[in-house]
């Protein structure tokens, strides 16, 4: 299984990751050594998450959000809540 994630980041950024384990991945965000964006904004929370069975379905979605402005991202979110 695996996870396409959005974190929202003290400075109210909107990081958007793939991973196999999320706990672990926002462990390591949160430790900074998750990845370079991340290491120099701290991290608050995940804010959305979608699942795919697999890492190629995942990479292509996260692909695909990654593209998107800032306000599309939280409109996703928000369509979750």
């Amino acid at each position: 299984m695996y996870y396409v994630y959005l974190i929202q980041c003290k400075d109210k950024s909107i990081y958007t990751g793939i991973t196999n384990d999320l706990d672990r991945r926002f462990k390591e965000h949160k430790d900074k050594i998750g990845g370079h964006y991340t290491s120099s904004h701290k991290v608050e929370k995940i804010v959305y998450t979608e699942t795919f069975k697999t890492k190629s379905e995942a990479l292509k979605r996260e692909i695909e959000i990654k593209s998107w402005k800032r306000n599309k991202k939280l409109k996703l979110v928000s369509s979750k809540i």
